[in-house]
């Protein structure tokens, strides 16, 4: 039985023995409404005032069933009561153990740090990705209503304090982005981040250019200023008009007609050391290839029809989002299949 329901049921209990009790008083006592249901409210509450008014013996044996059943309803509110605290802390147990047991088997996911304005946007374009997995950690109680809405996986705490990264699986993850609302936080989050895993990969937010200096010598390996880039954008939309639809067309995961991805080779892939021209990848999944990144952060662009796909490099390309899980699929064989499961 739900809570609106016993809340219905005690409404319409209590409007029944007013009513009932008033009406009561005035059959066998000959008593006014006001005087009936002044009797029938200190009766059923049994908080001990006296009579309004000598009372019958038929009076009294009425007020007694009315003092057992207003203890009854009174107990049976306090019931309901202590139900719902009980049943909703036991939800939230429930659910934030669920949380925990997914956030355990993550593997190479992505840690994001602060669910403010920008780290809701950031979490909501990952989630977007078919094969990114993260969690957010934000210590504002009031974030984790919007975390839940957006379905997504959360840590509430510090996130600089060193058992809160490892709840959120630290030394399991790829890469960890520090959005906090402030630098001197970042700069101690991606500090306490580095030590307890030293090969992740860190982006810190930066407000001031300062910071940015900051933020790398604490340990991060890119640094990001939301205005520097708002900026940037801004006098690219004015300079090249076309160029920037272009790429917002080519950067939204929810267009279907064309996206860029980057994907990385397995060793184990059967494109691995096969020829662009010989891999099919234009004819089969309909893809340009628009550059390969060597294992060390060499960029070849507009890679000719003989450069050969290696295990280890990075295919960047371009074209439908079927074409490039296909593609993903071959060259990381196994991966969607595991997402999958």
């Amino acid at each position: 039985m739900d809570s609106i329901r016993h809340i219905s049921i005690s409404i319409g209990l209590l409007i029944i023995f007013l009513i009932g009790g008033s009406a009561g008083y005035m059959i066998i006592e000959g008593w006014s409404c006001i005087d009936s249901l002044y009797m029938t409210v200190i009766t059923m509450s049994t908080v001990g005032y006296k009579e309004v008014h000598e009372i019958s013996g038929p009076g009294r044996i009425f007020t007694m069933l009315l003092v057992v059943s207003g203890v009854a309803y009174f107990l049976y509110v306090a019931g309901i009561l202590v139900q719902a605290m009980v049943e909703g802390r036991v939800r939230i147990i429930l659910g934030r153990r669920k949380l925990n047991r997914k956030i355990d088997r993550l593997k190479n996911h992505y840690i994001v740090c602060g669910y403010g304005r920008i780290g809701r946007v950031l979490c909501n374009n990952l989630q977007e990705h078919p094969i990114i997995d993260l969690v957010a950690v934000e210590s504002n109680p009031d974030a984790i209503a919007h975390m839940e809405k957006d379905d997504i996986l959360y840590i509430s705490g510090d996130a600089a304090d060193e058992e809160t990264l490892k709840k959120a699986g630290i030394k399991r993850a790829k890469g960890l982005v520090a959005a906090l609302g402030t630098d001197t936080d970042n700069v101690f989050l991606v500090l306490t981040a580095r030590q307890l895993n030293p090969h992740i990969m860190i982006m810190a937010r930066a407000s001031t250019k300062g910071a940015k200096s900051k933020l790398i010598a604490a340990g991060a390996n890119r640094v990001e200023s939301p205005y520097d880039i708002g900026a940037v954008s801004m006098a690219q939309r004015l300079l090249r008009p076309s160029v920037s639809s272009f790429l917002d067309l080519v950067f939204a995961y929810n267009h279907k007609d064309i996206q860029m991805d980057e994907i990385p080779v397995n060793p184990t892939s059967p494109l691995a050391n096969v020829m662009l021209k010989d891999s099919g990848i234009r004819q089969k999944y309909n893809l340009i290839i628009i550059a390969v990144k060597k294992p060390n952060g060499s960029m070849l662009f507009n890679p000719s029809f003989e450069t050969v796909i290696q295990g280890g490099d990075t295919v960047i390309a371009m074209g439908k989002t079927e074409g490039l899980k296909e593609l993903e699929s071959v060259l990381l064989p196994g991966k969607i299949n595991h997402e999958m499961d």
